[in-house]
């Protein structure tokens, strides 16, 4: 067999898992599942001969936690691609162009039949079929497009697509489900780099000028490639089913039953998991009384649900999700007022995830705030000061070396220190162990702007 390059599409902004699941930390870089996250699974999957190292591609602003979750995994990819702005599949295929397609927020619940469907879609694909997995429904599933197979080929187990099929109403996926032949479309993909980009060239010449460019103006960013971003955003965005596979001379389908979810909203959570004897999934600090066919996840505080069935709860340090299960594709909509308000919560978790670590805001109020950091071992975040704000340190666990205008200070559990207004400063930790401390901060002004970077090992202004 040839060998694979797994191209991991790490985009996503997952919008109908919100709280969980918010822009700037989204569904693709949480343990929904299980311990590990969705990218992490996602790479796990394609481990091994016959594949190559992955190359992952992933937004501009999550590089830092991608590159950090492949670290813990010790996965060293082919490349880390950042895209400037989301332009969908085509063009970050074109872009890899050497490849197995593989979104990184799906779940797959039966690997061995994941690798049986690749290899019976390698011999196809290196006889020049550009082809896809056909997953075969299980219900009358109206949220996924579906692919009509056609004729077998030479290949075993592979067919010529007939047609795509757009996201049906109830009655056509019933009728779907009884007449057979057709699978919900996985957009997972295996083909040749040639015959893709050649198809690509003919279909959507556009996308492929564009993704040349963006590729001859890229640049090296630490282990990072940084696409050109005047180039990628005149990109048109397009997915690969639209520009290509719909329309490509020859393309095939590996039907498969490898228990497949995309993950797409909080009632495919409940599908997928263990339930009680009620038929409710619950998750943290949860406790359940005369509910039925619930999902109850509580990520902050005690949860209790009382005599109610088929919803969706979801709790987090800053946000309550309470929806019907029936009505869980809807939570989009919340996430868009959400960005019509202007405000924070679609964006950023109260949590928020720097390449050094993380801090977490635990009180606020007029003049100060309080967070909690971590840093992870050997990490440090920039040299700064700041204009509005001063700043006290109490370090929990772990040790902190601190710079502190011209003095260097070495302090340990229970031991503090005080950042004045306008004084120059870093934190490190120089410990094999986690660094975890308490901020205070007080002053006129304490938004995250006021940082003025004078050294930043991650190439931040």
């Amino acid at each position: 067999m040839p060998i694979i390059h797994p191209v991991v599409l790490s985009g996503g902004r997952g919008t109908r898992l919100w709280p969980m699941s918010r822009a700037l930390h989204p569904k693709q870089l949480l343990g929904l599942v299980g311990e590990r996250t969705m990218l992490q699974e996602t790479v796990a999957r394609v481990g091994g001969a016959p594949f190559a190292a992955p190359l992952v591609v992933c937004n501009e602003e999550h590089r830092f936690t991608v590159a950090e979750q492949l670290r813990r995994q010790q996965v060293v990819p082919e490349a880390l691609v950042l895209e400037p702005a989301g332009r969908n599949t085509a063009p970050a295929a074109a872009v890899a162009a050497l490849l197995l397609i593989m979104p990184s927020d799906h779940v797959i619940g039966r690997p061995e039949a994941f690798r049986q469907a690749i290899d019976a879609a390698a011999a196809a694909a290196a006889a020049g079929a550009l082809v896809t997995f056909g997953i075969r429904p299980t219900r009358p599933e109206t949220g996924y497009g579906y692919i009509r197979a056609g004729a077998a080929r030479a290949e075993p187990g592979v067919h010529r697509i007939e047609r795509f099929v757009e996201k049906p109403d109830a009655a056509t996926a019933e009728r779907y489900l009884a007449e057979g032949g057709y699978y919900w479309n996985a957009g997972l993909f295996l083909f040749r780099a040639d015959r893709y980009l050649a198809e690509l060239e003919r279909l959507e010449p556009e996308i492929v000028a564009a993704c040349r460019e963006a590729i001859a103006s890229a640049g090296q960013d630490l282990d990072f490639l940084r696409l050109g971003g005047q180039a990628f955003a005149a990109c048109p965005s397009r997915s690969i089913d639209y520009a290509v596979m719909e329309h490509a001379q020859d393309a095939a389908v590996v039907p498969v039953d490898m228990a497949w979810s995309d993950v797409g909203a909080w009632d495919a959570l409940w599908d997928i998991g263990d339930k009680d004897a009620a038929g409710n999934r619950l998750l943290g600090d949860v406790i359940s009384q005369n509910a039925t066919n619930c999902y109850v996840r509580s990520e902050s505080g005690l949860v209790a649900v009382v005599g109610v069935a088929d919803l969706v709860v979801v709790t987090t340090d800053d946000a309550v999700l309470v929806a019907h299960k029936d009505r869980a594709q809807d939570v989009k909509q919340v996430v868009d007022r959400l960005e019509a308000l202007d405000r924070s919560e679609h964006r950023v978790h109260a949590t928020v995830h720097r390449p050094w670590g993380s801090f977490r805001g635990i009180a606020h109020g007029e003049r100060y705030q309080v967070k909690v950091i971590t840093v992870h071992p050997g990490a440090r975040l920039s040299l700064q000061m700041h204009h509005h704000r001063a700043e006290h340190w109490i370090v929990v666990h772990g040790t902190a070396r601190v710079t502190r205008g011209d003095e260097t200070l070495l302090l340990h559990e229970n031991q503090s220190t005080y950042i004045p207004l306008g004084m120059v400063h870093r934190l490190e930790n120089p410990g094999k162990l986690p660094l975890l401390l308490i901020e205070v901060q007080s002053g006129a002004y304490l938004g995250e702007d006021d940082i003025v970077r004078l050294d930043d090992t991650y190439g931040r202004q």
